[in-house]
């Protein structure tokens, strides 16, 4: 594609030198620079991709979109945001390939990522061949490769869409985080359907105060769109039982289809019943209802298949199919995941790590345990540091052996991490044990028949940040090697 046709598509632009190349591909990170690349310099938070701009030039580009004049023997195109600018050259590079698939987008505070794959689940059930985005990976059908952000940026974005449609798939579902969406990762997806999970506190360290994350999650839905095509609807899939839902409702111009548990819902769950291996409850849908027992625990877990259900049935599968999909699932990986070593207590490990998630895990062990609950919880350094005494506020309200430890410290201090959390138990039961396997340890030793552990905050992680250095760990693994050596 020529330069001059690629830059139709922006209107705020300013061309430096008088040649047309051919644009062979394009790219943000200077490394990746290739011979007739299109090099975009994004400013970071820790580097300015101004800086590379000679080295990208020296390994081919043929290109550079700034936001500065830059003295270089190429063409330079000056825009006013070099971000926003991308997301539109992104996908009209890689010929706007969403509009060629059917693209949910799942957003919402916990359970984002068991819906994704929820939803996953049932559109293989209903033979689509399906592409999936989140915080585990990324899909291509069965094919599944890593990812830094649980959305990506623009450009790998529109790069990873086009590989799907290249690669025949006809669905793609995917985690919309409030950063992206913030940050305009997702300019130019178009989103057939939307679903909101829930609200509660996090990320605050960017957003700063729940009105601006709240806002941010509308962001989703106040882009779907306000054409009212019979063959390209838009639909919003909110949760009912959520006070945001209702905001969201008036941010958007798509058809709205709610699920609930507490509140009158178009999709609903009713007479739930739980055990410790999984859930039963009456679905009740516009197209009819159906008795369903999941392999999966707790009212949490029941508003993320209720979620799946809605963006399915606004996808026209049938609700047969989803069904079946839902009850022969077992689970997702480090959501509830239970640790069997052969021991006669029960150990999960859990990706809660927000104080809402953590309350719902807990509160559900309590409704199974029959001994005594162990909660073993830190919080991530460089982050919320305003959720660390409600984390641990929580975890000794509803456990009998909280046990504070490391998350991924990062830059931080760990020992000023479980000080900050200890602020919110002043003069209450706990146990501080800054290395992680080593409160892992602790719990098991001491664990008996009946007791139930509960190992949150990481959950699929098989890493842990501590300085500029990350190691490997793993919750699930370190567990079991210390089920197998205790008992």
């Amino acid at each position: 594609m020529k330069l001059d046709e690629l830059l139709t598509y922006l209107h705020d632009n300013l061309i430096i030198l008088d040649e047309n190349p051919t644009i062979s591909s394009i790219e943000m990170d200077s490394r990746e620079v290739k011979p007739g690349s299109l090099f975009i310099c994004i400013k970071g938070y820790t580097v300015d991709g101004h800086d590379f701009a000679q080295k990208a030039v020296e390994k081919g580009a043929v290109a550079i979109l700034a936001e500065r004049e830059l003295d270089v023997a190429i063409p330079v195109v000056l825009v006013k945001d070099t971000k926003r600018a991308m997301a539109v050259l992104a996908d009209i590079f890689y010929g706007q390939p969403t509009h060629f698939m059917h693209l949910i987008g799942v957003t919402g505070t916990n359970g984002k990522t068991t819906t994704t794959h929820i939803i996953e689940n049932i559109l293989k059930g209903a033979n689509k061949k399906t592409g999936l985005i989140g915080t585990m990976y990324m899909k291509i059908g069965d094919q599944q490769r890593e990812v830094k952000n649980t959305t990506p940026e623009s450009l790998t974005l529109q790069k990873t869409f086009r590989e799907m449609k290249d690669a025949n798939v006809s669905h793609v579902v995917m985690e919309v985080s409030s950063h992206a969406l913030h940050l305009g990762r997702i300019h130019g997806c178009d989103f057939n359907v939307a679903v909101f999970t829930n609200l509660t506190q996090d990320h605050l360290d960017y957003h700063k105060t729940m009105e601006a994350y709240k806002y941010a999650k509308g962001l989703l839905f106040a882009q779907l769109g306000n054409r009212f095509d019979h063959d390209q609807r838009k639909i919003a899939v909110l949760n009912e039982d959520e006070e945001a839902s209702e905001e969201y409702k008036k941010m958007t111009s798509a058809k709205i289809i709610t699920y609930g548990i507490d509140r009158n819902a178009d999709i609903m769950a009713k007479q739930v019943t739980m055990t410790s291996k999984g859930t039963k409850f009456q679905l009740i849908t516009p197209v009819g209802t159906r008795s369903v027992t999941i392999q999966m625990v707790g009212k949490f877990s029941v508003y993320n298949v209720l979620a799946a259900v809605a963006a399915c049935l606004a996808s026209s599968i049938e609700l047969g199919t989803i069904v079946k999909a839902i009850e022969s699932m077992e689970g997702v990986r480090g959501r509830f995941e239970l640790v069997d070593g052969g021991q006669d207590y029960t150990v999960i490990v859990d990706y809660a790590h927000t104080p809402d998630s953590l309350e719902n895990v807990l509160q559900t062990i309590k409704q199974f345990a029959e001994g005594q609950v162990y909660c073993i919880i830190g919080c991530g350094g460089d982050r919320d540091k305003t959720k660390r005494p409600l984390m641990a506020k929580i975890a000794v309200e509803n456990s009998d052996e909280p046990i504070f430890t490391s998350d991924n410290p990062r830059s931080e201090d760990p020992e000023v991490i479980l000080r900050e959390m200890e602020e919110g138990v002043v003069g209450q039961h706990y146990t501080s044990i800054t290395n992680r396997e080593k409160a892992i340890y602790h719990a098991i030793k001491k664990a008996k028949k009946g007791d139930v552990i509960l190992i949150a905050g990481k959950g699929h992680e098989t890493y842990q940040q501590v300085g500029t250095e990350t190691f490997d760990f793993d919750d699930r693994e370190i567990a079991l090697k210390g089920i197998k050596e205790v008992n």
